[in-house]
């Protein structure tokens, strides 16, 4: 379903972060880095995942969830994207969930009045044992699968919304398409053995594959439960080019987004309209 998008060069960022357990430490640290992309220019941010809880546990999750619309993150969150006047892209939060023992990974969008312009609950969760390490993640155990396939209509473009593992899954990424998207945000807290092996080369497939904009911020560093993420958080255009990247620390990842661009790609090298399957 095309929608109509903005006509004009939108400069947009990706927020690389190393959250820890303290809520309030992690807010601080996401608002000082989306009024430094607001001060460059950016009209457009998104943060990565679990950007304001990493703990020591996973089932510490449940302690920070949130029930929707209420909570000193959602809170936090409507009034930066307001006050910067800022679409914010809101990696992921702990959203409650029917069950108490489950908890939605939700990305939430907000608009640069405040207000929530959508929700996308992540639908592939992270339940693998890495290869030659000991290394085991569970993230069933405590989060909830999401269903729904999220897009909408921002200043940069159709939006698609995935989280992280998402990446792995290029059938969430044509169904997106199928909506219309011709930008997708990837926040992640990918590890680093396989951010190592396959981050950017699955960023740059989905953007090359879908003729779209890639916005992946990442968390970088050791967390509070041990564990270390990859970062190199980037910006991928639609013909595969990371145009935009940073590999450690905390930082703002800047690119201009044409939201033209990807339509003018389609029309004049047409794969999309070849799809037989």
């Amino acid at each position: 379903m095309s929608q109509a998008i903005a006509e004009t060069v939108v400069r947009a960022a990706a927020i690389q972060m190393n959250s820890g357990a303290d809520v309030t430490a992690n807010l601080v640290l996401a608002a000082t880095l989306l009024t430094e992309a607001r001060q460059t220019g950016c009209r457009f941010a998104a943060l990565p995942e679990n950007f304001a809880f990493m703990g020591k546990r996973n089932a510490d999750k449940l302690a920070v969830a949130e029930e929707v619309g209420i909570g000193p993150i959602q809170d936090f969150l409507a009034d930066i994207s307001r006050r910067l006047e800022m679409w914010v892209v809101a990696g992921s939060v702990n959203i409650r969930s029917e069950l108490p023992d489950r908890c939605y990974g939700s990305s939430l969008v907000y608009d640069p009045s405040g207000q929530v312009a959508a929700r996308y609950d992540k639908i592939h969760l992270f339940d693998v044992s890495l290869p030659d390490k000991n290394e085991q993640y569970r993230e069933s155990a405590v989060l909830k699968h999401g269903s729904e396939v999220v897009a909408l209509t921002t200043d940069i473009g159709r939006l698609g919304l995935t989280i992280c593992y998402d990446l792995r899954f290029p059938e969430l990424f044509r169904y997106l398409v199928d909506e219309g998207a011709t930008v997708f945000t990837v926040p992640a807290a990918f590890t680093q053995e396989t951010g190592k092996a396959h981050w950017e080369a699955l960023l740059r497939a989905r953007a090359i594959e879908n003729l779209a904009y890639v916005i992946a911020p990442g968390q970088h560093g050791q967390h509070a439960d041990g564990r270390t993420t990859f970062g190199h958080s980037m910006i991928i255009d639609p013909w595969g080019q990371v145009i935009a990247r940073q590999d450690s620390g905390d930082a703002v990842v800047i690119a201009e987004i044409d939201p033209q661009l990807p339509q003018r790609l389609r029309a004049s090298f047409p794969a999309l309209q070849h799809r037989r399957i």
